[in-house]
């Protein structure tokens, strides 16, 4: 191997580990605020690229009908729970209206303006709409409810809405494989090393929502609120910031972000209704490398990661899965003789 095909393949795992560092800050995100490890993180990607992917074709994609049955859903159980509370049928037909209004509202202009043949950048913004509307109606309908129950059990409960989500995914895309079109298709070459603006764009992008998130904990009223729902869940109910409303906020800036992964990602491979699992675990191995709490340690984790992913296929392309996820067992290992045993972990 000479230096040329190092470059090489250091670039392409440095791409790739800008993806999976975003997926490491999510799994991170909803971690410390709502003790949820989110295994459905990856179909969250992959209903995101496969979206846009219907689009191309001038189809209206199946996932909005999806998005109307779980907005319901939830429209329902917040109505009956404010009438329960307050015993007035205008509450909750008030709450009714105030969970359905956004996917009624994205479902109607992507039904209206996909005919139309919108150009990429419109396609893709509607597909992330799409996709954020998903976050805060799978935490109100799957987890909500379970807001103090033991890590096992959310656990389990996210476990289930993975292969839901998944079987969902065949459902409404089918068995098939689809590509993407690249958003900036121009290529650059800067001594042995050729790169896309595709590349580039992924960058970019990655360190833009990594600014952003930055501000939002630190200068925003709702991002410090997030930040001491996960210190303590407890306190911040004392002084009243509502945990659900943290859980519902993490959610929605979850799938947001996992849906501008996907439309990243969808360029670069070839992306199946069970793709985003394995786009996701690896999210959640820079995540677990970070200690399930550690932003920046995330983000760099996941570039070691995307690095070691890619030399991994260079040398042993049929073992790089194996490589990747082998990394975690030292890991967990070194944690658990420093940690000791808590039930609770």
């Amino acid at each position: 191997m000479d230096f040329s095909i190092a470059s090489i393949l250091i670039l392409d795992g440095t791409t790739n580990g800008a993806i999976y560092g975003l997926l490491g800050l999510v799994i991170v995100l909803v971690f410390t605020v709502t003790r949820i490890i989110f295994i459905p993180e990856g179909e969250f990607v992959a209903y995101g690229a496969l979206s846009l992917s219907m689009m191309q074709l001038g189809k209206v994609p199946g996932t909005i009908w999806l998005l109307l049955i779980l907005a319901t859903l939830a429209a329902l159980m917040n109505a009956l729970e404010s009438y329960q509370q307050t015993k007035s049928t205008q509450s909750g037909a008030l709450a009714f209206v105030k969970t359905m209004w956004p996917s009624v509202l994205v479902s109607a202009l992507t039904c209206l303006i996909i005919p139309q043949n919108p150009p990429l950048w419109l396609q893709a913004l509607l597909c992330v709409c799409i996709v954020t509307c998903f976050g805060p109606l799978v935490y109100r309908v799957a987890f909500q409810s379970l807001e103090d129950a033991p890590s096992l059990v959310l656990l389990i409960v996210a476990v289930a809405v993975h292969f839901a989500m998944t079987g969902l995914g065949l459902l409404f895309f089918g068995a098939e494989g689809y590509h993407n079109p690249p958003f900036w298709a121009e290529t650059f070459q800067w001594q042995s090393l050729r790169f896309s603006g595709q590349t580039l764009l992924i960058f970019a992008l990655s360190f833009v929502l990594i600014v952003a998130l930055w501000l939002f904990f630190e200068k925003t009223l709702r991002g410090k609120a997030l930040r001491a729902t996960a210190v303590n869940r407890t306190g911040v109910r004392l002084v009243g910031i509502s945990s659900r409303q943290s859980g519902n906020l993490c959610f929605t800036l979850a799938a947001m972000i996992c849906a501008i992964s996907g439309l990243l990602i969808g360029p670069t491979t070839t992306i199946f209704y069970d793709s985003g699992f394995l786009i996701g675990l690896k999210g959640f191995v820079a995540a677990i490398i970070a200690g399930l709490y550690s932003y920046p340690g995330a983000m760099l984790s996941a570039i070691m990661v995307g690095i070691i992913e890619s030399f991994g296929s260079f040398w042993a392309s049929s073992f790089k899965e194996v490589i990747v996820f082998t990394l975690i067992l030292p890991v967990l290992l070194w944690r658990s003789i420093q940690g000791g045993s808590h039930e609770e972990s």
